[in-house]
């Protein structure tokens, strides 16, 4: 097994920190899709293809997007050591199959803003709870925007009645064709549910409640507990999509960021998220919300957004089994 050695300056504990950071970052039915391959000059970040949903992401979009959220833990992990990060997506032949490389680019202190940030990846999660009907107010909702502009994505939020009943129409209608797609259940069943030392996946206390027919958005089943009286979800909570400005990989990649910093955002200012990511992963209805944003922006995610009660974190994979050894890097190289 791969073990953590000294990279960027940095020792083999400091590096082994980072990447712990690194993988606190969302991913869908948190299958935790990256690896790293830690280096003397370089941390390269690479997918996991053990770790696709074929059937829920089969363009590998969402497996990219939970990348770059990744990507940007790491980035603020780096900064709080000292190091300059420097990044490079998509860097083809320089490490063959990597999404990004990073190397130490000069030194850095870190500023409030970022440590502030850094502080919250262990505290964020993706709380599929019921929000508290208080509202968002409009300096929280421009902290958010900010947070995407500053990563080179936007955030759309959906205001006018008209959008939010056009978003929840297409967000129904992703949901019940994913409802009736096998590949897409015989997924989310995998990583849901009493599933006893598993590293990955949704327990039940990280579940939420079970959908019901009055709640006023299409809500994924998590297996969590049934409902309890008085326990609907919120009627109104703040929905926006997180768009990016160009298609593919890239987009991707960028928009990855622009989530965690968002969310990151989001919890300093004691807001919880979660995801409505259903028309994203269906690709017809995909155009259509992209097509409703105005046909020039690239939607990557819808989040719910809002206050609520805490909930428990969902379970990681050790640093030990997302590290690419020297072997598996020449296997890959040679394929």
């Amino acid at each position: 097994m791969a073990q953590v050695t000294a990279a960027l300056g940095l020792g083999p504990e400091q590096i082994e920190k980072a990447l712990v950071a690194a993988s606190l970052a969302p991913s869908v039915h948190n299958t935790q899709p990256w690896r790293f391959e830690v280096r003397r000059d370089r941390v390269e970040l690479h997918p996991d293809p053990s770790r696709k949903l074929a059937a829920t992401d089969p363009e590998d979009r969402e497996l990219r997007l939970s990348c770059g959220a990744a990507l940007f833990n790491l980035r603020l992990a780096l900064q709080s050591m000292g190091v300059r990060p420097l990044v490079s997506m998509l860097p083809g032949h320089d490490a063959p199959g990597a999404l990004a490389v990073v190397r130490r680019g000069g030194t850095s202190k870190i500023d409030d803003e970022h440590r502030a940030l850094l502080d919250a990846v262990p505290r964020r999660r993706t709380n599929r709870k019921p929000f508290l009907e208080s509202p968002v107010d409009p300096r929280q909702r421009h902290a958010l925007v900010r947070a995407a502009e500053l990563e080179r994505s936007w955030l759309h939020v959906v205001m006018t009645p008209q959008d939010r009943a056009q978003l929840k129409r297409l967000v129904r209608q992703a949901h019940e064709i994913q409802r009736g797609d096998e590949g897409v259940q015989a997924e989310l069943a995998a990583f849901t549910g009493h599933r006893p030392g598993a590293a990955d996946g949704i327990p039940p206390v990280s579940a939420g409640v079970r959908p019901a027919m009055q709640d006023e958005w299409a809500f994924r089943d998590f297996q969590g507990p049934e409902r309890h009286p008085g326990k609907d979800y919120e009627s109104d909570p703040l929905v926006a999509v997180l768009c990016s400005f160009y298609d593919g990989p890239l987009g991707d990649l960028q928009a990855g960021q622009a989530m965690q910093r968002v969310l990151l955002t989001a919890t300093t200012r004691g807001l919880s998220a979660s995801f409505l990511s259903q028309p994203v992963e269906v690709r017809r209805v995909r155009e259509d919300l992209r097509r409703g944003l105005g046909g020039m922006l690239v939607p990557q995610t819808v989040l719910r957004l809002g206050y609520s009660t805490p909930v428990p974190p969902t379970p990681r994979r050790p640093v030990s089994e997302l590290l690419i050894g020297s072997d598996e890097h020449q296997a890959c190289s040679r394929a």
